[in-house]
């Protein structure tokens, strides 16, 4: 495991899938990340790439060929290169030389930096088009933070609350079988309390939202996501139908990209929410974790 430590902050990540395990708060003493039990789920902040969420029939078609894919794509399960590494900070590389052309037919090479800066985690992703013509991709961020944090709290002690993007419309998505349809509009969705029936439906879903803040309703602590201007954000946990509990994480989504919606055409090209990046070019994007 790679370590990026600064005075606030200790940040544990893997090489494989360049995926964030740890963060421990120097100051508080907190563990912030899901332990990734695999008994509710294995990960802790997985890369989604090329595809968010699932595809119709796990599936899709570009240039009159089907290419299979299961859910968040590939890149999530692949070897990360060390490129540069410091006491507060790490940047990853991956290229992928011909390996998945079977299920995504674009060359690529993906840069995954992490910088610390006081109790923030900064997330850079460099996604390069290595093809001579337009690639078409999404990709999410999915990470895990434990909740309860303090062992005399509860779920119930905690609440989400989202910063909606200025001057834009916030709609409101619901996954029917794993595939997007559109609720409508959210008027007022600047906070939402956790309890164990919160994800009984599968995920939240929104459009438009540039901040969500995991916060105790019983203690100062709190997980600030933010990610201003990108077009999509999950919320997630898993929900357990044997118990009616949901595990003890939540999930915040910043995505660039979108599961399938249920009316898809299955074409890439067509995707709701996908990506276009022309030949040679660099889609970037960032984001920004703080512990409190």
């Amino acid at each position: 495991m790679i370590l990026i430590e600064n005075k606030w902050l200790k940040v544990g990540i893997e090489t494989s899938g360049a995926e964030v395990r740890t963060v421990q708060h120097k100051i508080n003493g907190l563990d912030y990340m899901w332990t990734g039990d695999s008994a509710y789920w294995g990960r802790v902040s997985p890369i989604l790439f090329p595809i968010v969420g699932r595809l119709k029939d796990d599936q899709y078609q570009l240039e009159g060929k089907t290419y299979q894919m299961s859910q968040h794509g590939f890149l999530r399960d692949v070897q990360f290169e060390v490129e540069k590494q410091g006491d507060t900070h790490v940047s990853f590389g991956f290229e992928s030389l011909g390996r998945f052309v079977e299920v995504y037919p674009y060359e690529f090479k993906a840069f995954i930096h992490y910088s610390l800066e006081e109790d923030s985690l900064l997330v850079h992703w460099e996604i390069v088009n290595e093809n001579q013509e337009d690639m078409y991709f999404s990709i999410g961020a999915h990470p895990a933070f434990k909740v309860p944090l303090l062992d005399n709290e509860t779920i119930e002690d905690y609440s989400l609350h989202l910063t909606p993007a200025a001057d834009k419309k916030v709609m409101e998505y619901e996954l029917k079988d794993s595939l997007i349809h559109e609720k409508g509009s959210a008027d007022d969705v600047t906070a939402i309390q956790l309890s164990d029936s919160l994800f009984a439906q599968d995920a939240l879903v929104y459009s438009h939202i540039d901040e969500i803040t995991l916060k105790s309703n019983t203690s100062a602590h709190a997980v600030e996501v933010t990610f201003k201007d990108f077009p999509f954000v999950g919320i997630w946990s898993k929900y357990m139908e044997e118990s009616g509990k949901m595990a003890q994480f939540v999930c915040i989504e910043p995505w660039y990209g979108i599961a399938d919606t249920v009316d898809t055409t299955g074409d890439l090209k067509e995707k709701f929410g996908v990506n276009k990046l022309e030949a040679g070019e660099t889609f970037q994007a960032k984001y920004k974790m703080k512990f409190k």
